[in-house]
């Protein structure tokens, strides 16, 4: 027993001694690679608390590794230096920075991570468009879109986003980029800036929030001396001493252009730079102030001094001198057929007097009034969960006697008799529950359903990619599903170059105007309404063509009775050669047997992600969905019999 306490003792000495060496180790390890993180994170580290989080962007797998400031400075702002974050430039100092002009997803990416670090200090946007103004047409013979999207930050660093460069190259948008266009918490200052939401939308499916136009600030600053107006220039020159180069020339200019000028870039970075100049000016925020030292660093605090002016569209309604000077302008302009319109800032609109009012976004829109996913669940008779529907098909079973409440919460039937088919397993589309709310934006208090697949092609699909498939029906808010059809839009356009199958021809038009019954019906009406006013030879003439067409002799006299018929003759005739866009595309893609059908399916899908970028798609929802089960059940060889 000795001999054993001895071993004993001399086991647990060791052992606390190995332990207390292994600790020993870790801790010293620990204090060796403390400073080399410490110096790792100071740069990174904003001057102030944000409360926008914009990590998911951030983190993206497909973006290029960050530029380090000092690099980016170096590489595209040779004779310029940025302010260092804390501080708020001077007018001066912030028009001095040159703009970075973005092309491509690879440019945006590079200059993204700076836009990111300045937006956590002040998290807010000058931001201006550019389009070309020949009458509402561009130089290259479409209506004329916007060309040009400038973004300004607090430090001054502007950026010239050439969207139609985008769209030429058939490229989709980064994330990060409609991120921030559609970030609630990042203030987008400028004048006419709804408007200009508006339009990007309408171009291009982008929309944007947080809008805040700087005519309202000006007004609301009572003490505020402005005398010339209340366009972006006029404010420039009252309130920042800034002269703004407005010549017809450069506004006018060709925004199209393979590559701007550099009075061009000039031009277009002043608006948005001068814009976010003003939005510090008027909230009092002095230069060289910095958000410790001034109140207004993060987005509540900023959004607190525009309260009640945030996405609302100016009505160009003052107070006092301002309202009388308004109307002054309003006067002066009623002779001519476009004026400096305060609803878009300095550009060229169609006249007041007209109704020209175009409808916010996703308005005209008719939202759900009920939930789509009531989520009840139906089984088989042993069990099995077969799949979701809505409370009123559940109660349905329940009603006919062919099935037996087996739960309430969740709401589920038992069905009584064995189904026609069964999910192949548990993990399937049609067994998880699905929120009510918009894919995209995750709104949740207004939406409508989006067809994936637009139902013009669907409808011809076989009845076999048809049946009992919601899989392609989403929720979207109208806003964002307004959006979307501006995509779908372009899908179609390039579906109807690939195929031959355009769109508004004649081929596509069901009913045609036919001109000489409309001649017939246009020389009835006039003879029943007004025969004894009108010339002989006219009468005459008008006759004969209504007897032409009836078949009468030129003897006979036309009756009443004849005129009355000939006056009510329908002009429409139906087109023998009419082809749907839709179906010429669903029939050459069946051309391929089955899979060339599924080809066109994932398109749209895959389409629809990446013009919206979800973020709530509903669990198992899949770009193939159904595709191997349809090899499986038919093989490639299925007879295509399109509806």
């Amino acid at each position: 027993m000795s001999h054993r306490g001895h071993l004993t003792a001399v086991i647990t000495v060791l052992g606390v001694t190995l332990g207390g060496l292994l600790i020993w180790r870790v801790y010293r390890s620990k204090r060796k690679r403390l400073p080399s993180i410490q110096k790792v994170a100071d740069p990174v580290e904003a001057p102030c608390p944000v409360e926008k989080d914009l990590t998911a962007v951030e983190h993206q797998n497909n973006q290029p590794p960050r530029l380090l400031e000092k690099e980016f400075n170096a590489a595209e702002r040779p004779t310029t230096q940025l302010l260092p974050p804390a501080q708020i430039p001077s007018s001066e100092q912030l028009l001095a920075v040159n703009p970075v002009t973005v092309s491509s997803e690879e440019e945006w990416q590079q200059l993204w991570p700076l836009m990111q670090k300045e937006l956590s200090v002040f998290p807010v946007l000058g931001l201006d468009c550019e389009w070309v103004k020949i009458k509402g047409v561009s130089v290259k013979g479409r209506a004329s879109a916007v060309s040009l999207l400038q973004m300004a930050t607090y430090s001054g660093l502007c950026v010239l986003v050439r969207l139609l460069a985008f769209r030429s190259a058939q490229q989709p948008f980064p994330l990060s980029l409609m991120e921030v266009l559609r970030d609630p918490h990042v203030l987008k200052v400028g004048v006419g800036c709804y408007e200009d939401g508006k339009r990007l939308t309408r171009d291009y499916g982008l929309p944007l929030l947080c809008t805040v136009d700087l005519r309202y600030l000006a007004l609301r600053q009572r003490q505020t001396p402005v005398n010339n107006g209340l366009s972006l220039k006029s404010l420039a020159e009252d309130l920042l001493n800034v002269s703004l180069d407005k010549s017809l020339e450069l506004r006018c200019s060709d925004w199209e252009a393979d590559q701007l000028t550099l009075k061009q870039m000039t031009y277009a970075a002043r608006d948005a730079q001068v814009s976010i100049a003003l939005f510090f000016h008027l909230l009092g925020l002095r230069a060289e102030a910095g958000p410790e030292s001034s109140s207004g660093g993060s987005h509540s605090e900023l959004a607190a001094r525009c309260q009640g002016l945030v996405d609302v569209p100016f009505r160009g309604r003052g107070d006092g001198e301002d309202r009388a000077s308004d109307g002054e302008r309003r006067r002066r302009t009623r002779k001519t057929p476009t004026f400096e319109s305060p609803e878009s800032g300095d550009q060229q609109v169609s006249d007041p007097r007209k109704n020209n009012k175009k409808k916010p976004l996703g308005v005209g829109y008719s939202a759900r009034k009920s939930p789509l996913y009531d989520n009840c669940f139906l089984h088989a008779p042993d069990g099995q969960p077969l799949c979701t529907c809505d409370k009123k098909k559940a109660k349905w079973y329940l009603d006919k006697g062919i099935g037996v409440l087996q739960s309430e919460e969740p709401f589920a039937v038992r069905l009584l008799f064995e189904p026609s088919g069964r999910p192949d397993s548990q993990q399937d589309y049609y067994l998880t529950a699905k929120e009510n709310l918009c894919v995209v934006c995750g709104k949740a208090d207004s939406y409508i359903r989006k067809n994936i697949v637009p139902h013009e092609y669907r409808r011809h699909f076989p009845t076999e990619m048809k049946d009992h498939n919601s899989h392609d029906i989403l929720l979207l808010c109208t806003a964002c599903h307004a959006a979307s059809n501006v995509h779908d839009s372009v899908l179609k356009q390039r579906l109807a170059d690939e195929f031959a199958a355009p769109q508004g021809c004649e081929e596509g038009v069901r009913l045609l105007e036919d001109s000489g019954r409309r001649r017939v019906r246009s020389a009835a009406r006039a003879l029943v309404t007004a025969r004894d006013e009108l010339p002989e030879q006219r009468r005459e003439e008008l006759q004969a063509v209504i007897k032409s067409f009836l078949g009468y002799n030129e003897e006979l006299e036309l009756t009443d009775e004849a005129l009355q018929q000939a006056a009510g003759l329908e002009t429409r005739i139906f087109n023998e050669t009419y082809v749907p866009h839709g179906l010429k595309v669903v029939r050459a893609s069946a051309q391929q047997g089955l899979r060339g059908l599924m080809d066109l399916e994932c398109r749209w899908r895959q389409h629809f992600l990446l013009a919206m970028r979800p973020r709530h798609l509903p669990p198992l929802w899949s770009v193939n969905h159904n595709h191997s089960k349809f090899l499986r059940k038919y093989g490639e060889d299925l007879p295509i019999k399109l509806n």
